[in-house]
């Protein structure tokens, strides 16, 4: 579990850290006053306070008794000053402690701080492990056959639950066929995995009421996924008239707790392809919203600020946004970039820079409105790159890392837990996962592809380096 103090917030991350001491020339001072730096921020494990200073002859100052090996249950930032006298050497004053990062932090056995004769600090061994409650993913596709086989393994070594979309071929328009559905994917998982899916239904103009009861009934289903027909991958069968033919059914949900997840756009060919969520939200989202006040309902995938502003405005418990991993930490640039990027493509797609930074705020905000959703789409690779690619990114290997890049980049990673662990499951009315798992800043290669039965199929970031990796518990 990560702890702060909220009153100082972090200065940097703990991987490493070099500050130049820099002082007055020595030939505008006098020769007896001291010279004194500016104020350096360092990290010291707490037994550095009681650490001897020792002057070396032949290379300044250093902290003695820092060669060790311990699982610290506190790591504390401190304030350091540094005074130097031309006659004394080196002399150090440690000030309060600012905060309290990570619970537990290992320190590696090597040394921790050294002064050396270049008057350069360096902080060397801070390896930061983070243990934190197994996060689920609440919007994922896992599609079915030899695709389901070769993928299902990625997300269950990281989430304990998914919800499971519906939109295959055929799509999961009934509770039997989403029960059948599941069976297929626990068969498809390896023998001691615990991973959960989590059954959605394809909603239809045909869909019948009766279906939202015997959904709730069987403890499988736990969400009604809305389509507009044609905004992604295999959404041709999906809703035309949201607000007549499927009057009956969303009524049936208000009765039955059930949440309506929303692939938020319009289809309209006279819509810019970059204001379809916008236009979603004003034309179909916000009468909804009016007309069903207490329908619980998640916007999925959500990538501009008007989303973000949107469901901030609503009634907390109600209204919920999952944000994947590509619209974090790529824009629209990342389409084009060195040429078109087929493995960048996905519904909704890609958005400015501006809509990017909202959703890194909304995300790293605290706020329980927004929670983990990959969206992780795998294709095959002759299906991505051809003259008519398909929408979607295969996230999951890599989906835990680059959130955790995204909180510490903007120094939130005591917030990290509660938006892939927490948020989640507290507004589907699920209990939280009592498992763990250990987020460790070790670099490590993405896999250039993962090959399967039919072919193979490329990983977001494949050949990549990242700085996060996971481990269950």
């Amino acid at each position: 579990m990560v702890k702060t103090l909220s009153s100082y917030p972090p200065l940097f991350s703990l991987s490493s850290l070099s500050c130049p001491r820099t002082f007055p020339d020595r030939r505008n001072r006098a020769s007896n006053s001291p010279r004194t730096s500016p104020d350096r921020r360092c990290l010291l494990p707490p037994v550095a306070a009681n650490c001897k200073i020792r002057r070396l002859p032949q290379s300044g100052a250093s902290l003695s008794l820092l060669y060790f090996s311990s699982l610290l249950e506190k790591f504390y930032l401190f304030s350091v000053t540094f005074k130097m006298s031309a006659s004394k050497g080196t002399t150090f004053s440690y000030c309060r402690v600012m905060m309290t990062l990570f619970s537990p932090c290992k320190i590696s056995p090597i040394p921790v701080v050294s002064f050396g004769c270049k008057s350069t600090l360096k902080i060397y061994s801070a390896k930061m492990e983070l243990s934190i409650t197994q996060p689920d993913d609440w919007h994922l596709h896992l599609r079915d056959g030899d695709v389901l086989k070769a993928v299902v393994s990625h997300s269950a070594h990281h989430f304990g639950r998914a919800i499971v979309m519906p939109n295959l071929k055929p799509p999961i328009t009934t509770t039997a066929a989403a029960v059948a559905y599941r069976e297929t994917i626990l068969k498809s998982l390896p023998a001691d995995s615990d991973f959960n899916p989590l059954m959605t239904l394809y909603l239809t103009d045909t869909t019948n009421p009766i279906e939202i009861k015997l959904a709730r009934e069987s403890q499988v289903v736990f969400g009604v996924k809305l389509y507009p027909a044609g905004a992604t991958t295999n959404s041709q069968d999906g809703v035309t008239d949201l607000f007549g033919k499927c009057l009956p059914v969303l009524q049936e949900m208000v009765k039955h707790n059930m949440p309506l997840l929303v692939h938020g756009e319009v289809t309209s060919p006279e819509v810019d392809m970059f204001d379809r969520e916008k236009v979603f939200i004003e034309t179909i989202l916000s009468p909804l919203v009016q007309k069903f006040p207490r329908l619980k309902v998640v916007m999925e995938h959500v990538t501009t600020m008007d989303a973000v502003k949107f469901v901030e405005s609503c009634t907390e418990g109600f209204i919920a946004a999952t944000v994947t991993p590509q619209h974090l930490v790529l824009n629209r640039n990342s389409l084009f970039q060195g040429g078109l990027q087929p493995h960048n493509y996905c519904l909704p797609i890609l958005k400015r820079e501006i809509h990017r930074e909202a959703l890194v705020s909304a995300v790293t905000s605290g706020s329980k409105r927004f929670f983990l959703g990959t969206d992780s789409a795998p294709h095959d690779r002759r299906r991505k790159e051809c003259s008519c690619g398909c929408a979607g990114i295969f996230n999951a290997p890599v989906a835990l890392s680059l959130y955790a890049k995204v909180f510490e980049k903007e120094n939130a990673l005591d917030k990290l837990e509660a938006f892939t662990s927490f948020n989640g499951p507290d507004f589907y009315g699920l209990p939280r996962n009592n498992s763990k798992i250990k987020l460790s800043k070790t670099p490590w290669k993405v896999p250039e592809s993962f090959t399967y039965a039919s072919g193979d199929i490329i990983p977001m970031f494949a050949g990549e380096m990242l700085d996060w990796l996971p481990t269950p518990l």
